[in-house]
């Protein structure tokens, strides 16, 4: 019996782990999405989707992740969602460099949770983020970068 408690505890927390990468997708998809109702005019914006698109097929892997574990996945980016929106508005004042900063903070930030939480997941759990997660995060942090770096 105590065995299976342990590995209740583990799994609940895995789940929990999961769940807040999925509110850093979340997060992301929202955020390119404003970026994208902003400067959809620009060339760079089908690049900007296919950032978006990527971040929407992790949130999906994430959720059917944490549903097959038995847990509730996250319906919302939760705080750090609103932190950005913030953010976000104040970036549209000032124009694309500024959006794209925004993103490419969003793309760092992604990309520093998947590697530093990435020793606390079970062996499947890191299979998902080292296979799959993390190489998509690592794609659109480059394309993110390069795009900053191409804006005047």
């Amino acid at each position: 019996m105590q065995n299976v408690q342990v590995t209740r505890t583990t799994t609940t927390s895995e789940v929990d782990q999961l769940n807040s990468f999925l509110r850093g997708e979340i997060s992301a998809v929202e955020t390119y999405r404003q970026v994208i109702d902003r400067l959809g005019s620009l060339p760079e914006a089908a690049e900007l989707r296919d950032c978006m698109r990527s971040h929407e097929h992790r949130v999906m892997r994430l959720r059917e992740e944490i549903q097959r574990r038995g847990g509730v996945a996250a319906e919302s980016s939760g705080p750090w969602g609103a932190f950005v929106k913030m953010i976000e508005g104040g970036a549209k004042a000032f124009g694309p460099k500024a959006a794209i900063a925004v993103l490419e903070q969003g793309e760092d930030h992604g990309r520093n949770d998947y590697q530093r939480d990435l020793g606390g997941l079970s062996r499947e759990g890191k299979i998902l983020v080292e296979q799959y997660l993390l190489p998509e995060q690592l794609r659109t942090h480059a394309v993110i970068s390069r795009l900053k770096r191409m804006l005047p």
